[in-house]
């Protein structure tokens, strides 16, 4: 993880975090895994093609690197080619255990191959053949039809190691927005929002 950013400006806003938003982000998901929320790593994705029609889905958090947040899937499954066409995304995560919830804006892109080789070498074989059997987001007669893809890559690969499919890899989110909510009595809930800066963030209370 990144250090934490010192420059973050607040808005007239006093009792703002002054705490870079990411740090404060893997913080918020860490007690969150602490106090048992379920699917702590499953978070909201929102996407748009290039002529604005937006679709969303759940992906799971597979870290922050470099200030990115990481997520892995099929490249050409529905979201990677929105992705593509129109690279803005938007996220959020809500853990009712804790009573707090994360929204960000930004963009992403294609993490290195490097990062897409080794998180894939840390999956389990069948996860792995699965990559390889999936067409994600492309129709399918029977679910006979996938188990039976499945079982021809098990013997293609029968007696070597899995490689990771060209199609399928790891992406990067770059925040530029980062919202962070808590529940609060009577609905009176604090939100402050977070949005990059040439030197480092600006942070302003939003009324909730």
């Amino acid at each position: 993880m990144p250090a934490a950013s010192s420059n973050v400006h607040a808005r007239d806003v006093s009792d703002a975090p002054r705490r870079d938003p990411l740090e404060l982000f893997l913080t918020w998901y860490e007690e969150a895994e602490k106090a048992g929320a379920p699917f702590a790593e499953a978070f909201a994705l929102a996407t748009a093609d290039a002529s604005g029609r937006p679709a969303v889905r759940f992906v799971l958090f597979k870290g922050l690197v470099s200030g990115t947040l990481r997520f892995v899937t099929n490249l050409e499954s529905r979201k990677a080619r929105e992705l593509a066409e129109n690279p803005r995304a938007s996220l959020v995560f809500f853990w009712p255990a804790t009573g707090r919830q994360v929204r960000m804006e930004g963009t992403v892109a294609q993490a290195p191959v490097a990062d897409s080789d080794r998180y894939f070498q840390k999956r389990d074989r069948v996860t792995q053949l699965g990559a390889w059997a999936s067409a994600q987001s492309r129709p399918i007669a029977t679910r006979a039809d996938l188990e039976t893809e499945l079982a021809r890559r098990d013997e293609e690969f029968r007696n070597v190691p899995v490689p990771r499919p060209p199609h399928w890899g790891m992406l990067a989110f770059t925040p530029t927005a980062v919202e962070l909510w808590t529940s609060g009595e009577h609905r009176l809930h604090d939100r402050f929002r977070y949005e990059r800066a040439a030197d480092g963030w600006t942070v302003e209370r939003l009324s909730p």
